[in-house]
């Protein structure tokens, strides 16, 4: 049973405050008026199973979910290579890592690339 509640009627946008493409976007959905749940990744600690959950709606893998190209990430991490429970750690303990802005309406998610995206979905 997924843990992420979802709904047809609205998106719900997972998103850095501190990331500028994220900002543009959820600027975008209010403005545009569509009907958004944002969650603050950084002030709502997101669970293993809503990162399962996550991977799963957008049909990638854990490690599919990381921002490699975050500042910070080479050097912490480097080319490392973990098991899905040891990626699960490192998003939890670093949320910033977390490749954003994720859009999920009903059963269908994106990684946003451009705010208009949200407009299609």
């Amino acid at each position: 049973m997924p843990e992420i509640a979802t709904s047809d009627w609205e998106i719900v946008l997972f998103y850095n405050p501190n990331s500028p493409s994220a900002s543009k976007t959820l600027g975008y959905a209010k403005g545009e008026g569509l009907p958004v749940r944002d969650v603050d990744i950084l002030k709502n600690p997101i669970t293993g199973t809503q990162l399962e959950d996550l991977a799963g709606l957008l049909k990638v893998s854990i490690e599919g979910l990381v921002n490699r190209e975050h500042p910070q990430y080479e050097e912490l991490y480097g080319s490392a290579k973990f098991s899905d429970e040891d990626w699960i750690k490192v998003l939890r303990k670093n949320p910033e890592f977390i490749k954003e802005p994720i859009a999920i309406r009903g059963q269908n998610a994106i990684f946003v690339k451009t705010p208009s995206d949200l407009s299609r979905m």
